[in-house]
């Protein structure tokens, strides 16, 4: 798993056959705890404040003396560095505000990462985070320990050509709780939020080093995600009864 997984290394919105493409492991998904929702509100319209904060600031806007811009807009939302990597620690950590799909009319595509992720998924009232894959999610439960179990279900994949198919592997994070999912490299994964209150707490392990990995001219965190879809597709495509 050394090998480049980047065909133009600089590439923002490079995209990979899904007919022919194979994942190499499965995301494990851990049910971590559930709160009252006035505390679930408390927790994550918080944390989406600090993003926000960021993409109205001009420092966080514009890059640092590393070459580095910590207020981003990805597919599923805005998004702020907490942590950058430097040169004795490759790990950073980021935070996402996550877009409303519905409110929107538009999903994110299914992706995977030049290098593995640790997410933990925040949702408060009246909003969930669907989480899909194309290969089973694994999904961990301690009897005495685990505080809930997520929904599952299985439906075809909808951005596959014509005449084919392929099978969308689904979990569904309920209103006021808290998940954490361990991404392997090269796993594909999709997250779409039903709701205004969705939050993602996430941790890159190796970010500094995909950057030279996969011989990238310079820090770009999007150049690190390749898509499984040409374009984002309507909300019916992510859909929650």
């Amino acid at each position: 798993m050394n090998a480049t997984m980047k065909h133009a290394p600089d590439d923002e919105n490079e995209v990979h056959d899904v007919l022919t493409f194979t994942d190499p492991g499965n995301c494990v998904v851990t049910p971590v705890t559930q709160f009252p929702p006035e505390i679930a509100l408390a927790v994550t319209d918080s944390l989406r404040g600090l993003v926000q904060d960021a993409h109205r600031s001009e420092a966080a806007t514009k890059p640092d003396a590393d070459g580095i811009t910590r207020a981003q807009t990805f597919e599923e939302g805005d998004v702020y560095m907490l942590a950058a990597p430097y040169e004795a620690y490759e790990a950073d950590r980021y935070l996402m505000d996550f877009y409303d799909v519905v409110d929107r009319d538009i999903c994110s595509r299914m992706h995977l990462h030049t290098g593995l992720r640790f997410v933990r998924m925040m949702t408060g009232p009246d909003t969930r985070i669907r989480v899909s894959s194309l290969a089973p999610i694994r999904i961990t439960d301690v009897p005495g320990v685990t505080r809930f179990v997520p929904e599952t279900f299985e439906d075809d994949h909808p951005d596959v050509p014509e005449g084919h198919r392929r099978t969308r592997y689904n979990l569904v994070i309920p209103p006021n709780s808290w998940a954490d999912m361990q991404v392997p490299r090269g796993v594909s994964h999709q997250f779409n939020a039903h709701g205004p209150h969705a939050v993602i707490d996430s941790v890159h392990p190796e970010e500094s080093i995909e950057t030279f990995r996969e011989r990238m001219t310079g820090f770009k965190m999007m150049a690190q995600t390749i898509f499984l879809a040409e374009e984002q597709p309507a909300s019916e495509s992510c859909a929650l009864s």
